[in-house]
């Protein structure tokens, strides 16, 4: 079983602009049920859950441990083996959340570290590749729908993991750029996006 380092963040207030395709009546329209609920949980939640904020004696590190702790790619790869949250519990996680007053949850569908936890025909480096072999965020907008809570994605632009991103980090020597080519990882990203807005049924936030 995986150590699960989850990070939460209550928001109680947030803004958006008005995208150009809106009337100012149905932004308004549609933004109502985020000020009215205003109370939610941000959730955390990923390969960095396996290290745990640590790595060599260091516990300064958190989800960008990838990043800070300069993992190399293969060493970090080597979490997906041991990504297995038997006990994870979507309704029990949901039903905590509402009985504490939220009425929405955003998750960490894939962070910076390039790694999703949803089941995405666009790679593999996702959950499917993992022990668990659970798309989280099916049974998790599942639970939220079945408890009235709104479900929100959040979803990394960046990605350390992904061949075409750029640019690297300078420490990052393992990992050549040569052949990267960013219009392509944007069209791999667009494909992530398409998959999290059509397969889960109505979401709140992106």
């Amino acid at each position: 079983m995986s150590v699960a380092l989850i990070s939460v963040m209550c928001f109680c207030t947030a803004r958006s602009q008005t995208p150009v395709t809106e009337t100012a009546p149905e932004y308004e329209a549609r933004m109502k049920w985020w000020r009215e609920a205003r109370f939610g949980l941000f959730i955390h939640w990923g390969l960095y859950s396996i290290p745990a904020g640590e790595w060599n004696g260091n516990t300064g590190h958190g989800e960008w441990i990838r990043t800070t702790a300069e993992i190399p790619v293969g060493v970090y790869d080597s979490f997906i083996a041991q990504f297995n949250p038997v006990k994870f519990d979507a309704r029990a996680w949901v039903r905590l959340a509402k009985e504490a007053g939220m009425k929405y949850i955003t998750i960490t569908t894939k962070h910076h570290d390039g790694f999703a936890l949803f089941d995405s025909k666009a790679g593999d480096f996702d959950v499917m590749a993992t022990p668990f072999k659970r798309d989280i965020m099916k049974e998790l907008s599942d639970a939220c729908r079945g408890e009235g809570i709104t479900v929100c994605w959040y979803h990394s632009i960046m990605d350390w993991h992904h061949p075409d991103y750029l640019p690297r980090r300078e420490w990052e020597k393992d990992r050549s750029a040569e052949g990267a080519d960013f219009d392509r990882y944007v069209g791999y990203m667009k494909t992530q996006l398409k998959e999290l807005t059509s397969n889960y049924g109505k979401i709140g936030v992106l």
